[in-house]
């Protein structure tokens, strides 16, 4: 498994060299506010890259950002991050219509993409910048997550225990941009490190079938 981690570290040193690495060290603003009438969802699911893409397929999403969340330094740059310096955790923020698409709904698609039976790591990710979790920003979420989590805990295909977390939202952090998108700017880098770390693998291990 840590032979596979170095799959993402030859992937970014990749964009380096292509010139991506454009602001890799510039100071991120705050997420801003939503537009009025849409909501805010927050997950941690390993890396960002891959939690993108399964809440983009979803009518009535909006946007998703890869980011920092639940860290104690501002303005954290992906190198302080990834070093496990700052206590921040790669997440997606989702921004969607609530009339389209329900809350309950992007709290199944964030469980069925991620392994739910690890601490501090995800895949061939490992450390505390890789744990998942679910970032409620109210008591509705927190009771939608909860309940989401407890059905899960009863039907779940797997035996081992869910050890991810649903705790308070903190202040989102939208990483540099060339981690935006990345899996539709850099598809084949982006599927070579998705491969390589056996995500899918994994994830259809664990539910029966890999969902992305």
């Amino acid at each position: 498994m840590a032979a596979f981690r170095f799959v993402r570290i030859a992937v970014l040193a990749a964009a380096a060299i292509a010139g991506a690495w454009m602001s890799a060290s510039a100071a991120q603003a705050p997420a801003k506010a939503p537009p009025p009438g849409t909501a805010v969802a927050t997950f941690a699911g390993g890396c960002f890259w891959c939690m993108e893409a399964p809440f983009d397929k979803l009518p009535g999403v909006l946007s998703t950002t890869s980011g920092y969340t639940g860290g104690k330094t501002k303005s954290p740059t992906y190198e302080e991050v990834s070093a496990g310096v700052t206590g921040h955790t790669e997440a997606v923020q989702v921004v969607y219509d609530p009339a389209k698409v329900s809350y309950e709904k992007l709290l199944d698609v964030f469980w069925h993409n991620i392994d739910p039976t690890v601490k501090d790591r995800q895949f061939c990710d490992i450390g505390t910048q890789y744990r998942t979790g679910i970032f409620v920003s109210d008591d509705k979420q927190r009771q939608l997550a909860e309940a989401s989590k407890t059905a899960l805990e009863k039907s779940k295909p797997f035996k081992d225990a869910i050890v991810t977390p649903i705790v308070a939202a903190t202040e989102f952090w939208p990483a540099e941009e060339y981690h935006q998108d990345y899996y539709v700017k850099n598809p084949v880098r982006y599927n070579y490190y998705r491969t390589g770390c056996g995500r899918d693998r994994r994830l259809a291990q664990l539910w029966g079938s890999s969902p992305h």
